[in-house]
């Protein structure tokens, strides 16, 4: 009797949110936030620092090391600008620990968000219990809170690979390489993936020795045969080494060096290196949460939820890195948007997949968003191709970053964007033009048609479509 009037007691004394998000990255603090503006009562438990990966470990702090590398980059080339500099050096400590300041600044300011919001945040490691509770596990102090609805949006890590294994010092993953003590003179990167890109130049504009291992026959696999193609002539004339259709057989540690066993086509050879960064993939946090003793459906790493991230269980959602998707933080914010609106009954819109612009923060820089041309004809499109280089761009020419070139693909029967392509200075700012033309179904005339600013790296689109319809001015 005692112990069940106890549990009354624990049940009538827990706190209650009509939503409870578990993980606080740009899906689950977007979601909070939304879930607030629409008077839900709601909570966020984060096992870690507010703003999960992306702000802490992933797109924030990895564009601050690209800056810095920029940078330097700019000062190993001023004479090229008509400017003399005597003297300079790099600190790669101050670039560093400038990097993790401005992931703590940003982290600050979701604590910030989540004040202003009226939003409980809640440290600890959540679990997903039976009766709709969280428990919260804070360094061994449990306590429960319960919610109407549980949305999850826990993340993923850096996948592991046999041939790879990390110890944190000589062979890692994407978060060792953010925080290294030193530089390495020598460093190999497995998957040339947006991260491994990322990286590989980074630590090349720094002066190190970087291979990268591709198993795909080309760089940036996901990407446009043109842009891969691209991507691959201008890194190796950076001093990248790029081993394309090869992969790691096996890795040790000898003598404080990794050597690293490759087999490339046909060919077998070993590469001695001071670091090795894995960058083969993800693996999402979905361990450990209560999602199968739920009976909530998984499937090849991924929950499964329908257009509105509902998973099969009432009032228990998923939504990011751990659903099926692109793994972006932008997809993940735009998840959470639409998912807490359909908690709400306001019946938005599903998210439109085939329009979620991918960026890579190398230099030169990629933006793509849609089909492919090889996806489009594929499909059985009859298709309208238009590239404008860079180098014919007055703009660019101007600032001195000519490489790379705009791609656009048009169906010839309609009219419809199907895909843009954009690789050189800045193009991560440019792709939107894209993306919102596809959204409102523009035609390639209407983009014609629309007059663009002279001069900019921006009329570079209008001047690829110009060509897509043999209208082409600047070629």
């Amino acid at each position: 009797m005692l112990i069940l009037q106890a549990l009354i007691l624990k049940i009538n004394n827990m706190e209650k949110y009509d939503i409870v998000i578990i993980g606080s990255g740009p899906g689950g603090y977007v979601s909070a936030i939304r879930a607030s503006q629409l008077g839900f009562k709601t909570a966020i438990v984060e096992k870690e620092s507010l703003g999960g990966i992306c702000l802490n470990w992933g797109c924030i702090p990895t564009k601050a090391l690209i800056k810095s590398a920029e940078v330097f980059d700019y000062l190993n080339n001023v004479d090229d600008y008509g400017i003399s500099i005597e003297s300079y050096n790099k600190n790669f400590n101050k670039i560093i620990k400038r990097s993790r300041d401005v992931a703590s600044k940003m982290s600050k300011g979701v604590h910030f968000l989540m004040k202003k919001n009226k939003i409980k945040v809640f440290d600890g490691f959540g679990r997903i219990k039976h009766d709709k509770t969280v428990e919260i596990n804070n360094d061994g102090e449990l306590f429960e809170i319960s919610a109407k609805n549980i949305i999850v949006s826990t993340g993923a890590r850096s996948r592991d690979i046999e041939s790879l294994k990390k110890d944190g010092e000589k062979i890692f993953g994407y978060r060792d390489a953010m925080t290294l003590e030193e530089q390495p003179k020598e460093m190999v990167i497995v998957g040339s993936g947006a991260i491994g890109i990322e990286f590989a130049y980074f630590y090349n504009a720094l002066g190190t020795d970087v291979t990268v291992v591709e198993f795909q026959n080309g760089i940036a696999p996901n990407e446009d045969h043109d842009i891969s193609k691209e991507l691959e002539k201008i890194l190796k004339k950076k001093g990248i080494n790029i081993l394309t259709n090869s992969k790691v057989v096996s890795s040790k540690i000898v003598d404080k060096k990794v050597k690293v066993d490759i087999k490339s086509d046909d060919k077998k050879f070993t590469i001695d290196c001071d670091v090795v960064l894995s960058a083969v993939g993800i693996k999402s946090n979905i361990e450990n949460i209560g999602l199968e003793e739920l009976g909530v459906k998984i499937e090849s790493d991924k929950v499964i939820v329908n257009e509105y991230y509902k998973t099969n269980i009432d009032g228990i959602y998923a939504i990011g890195d751990i659903v099926s998707g692109p793994a972006l933080a932008h997809v993940a914010s735009a998840e959470g948007i639409t998912c807490v609106e359909y908690i709400k009954g306001l019946n938005p819109t599903p998210i439109d997949y085939n329009n979620i612009p991918g960026c890579t923060y190398s230099k030169p820089e990629i933006a793509s968003v849609g089909l492919t041309e090889k996806k489009a004809l594929e499909k059985g499109y009859e298709i309208k191709v238009g590239k404008f280089p860079f180098s014919a761009s007055g703009k660019a020419q101007a600032s001195g970053h000519t490489d790379g070139f705009v791609k656009v693909i048009f169906d010839s029967k309609y009219g419809e964007w199907l895909g843009c392509h954009m690789i050189g200075s800045n193009v991560t700012e440019m792709i939107s033009e894209a993306v919102v033309g596809k959204k409102l179904e523009t035609t390639g005339h209407e983009i014609l048609k629309s007059v663009h600013p002279h001069p900019t790296m921006s009329e570079a689109v209008m001047e690829a479509v110009a060509d897509a319809y043999d209208e082409v001015i600047h070629l």
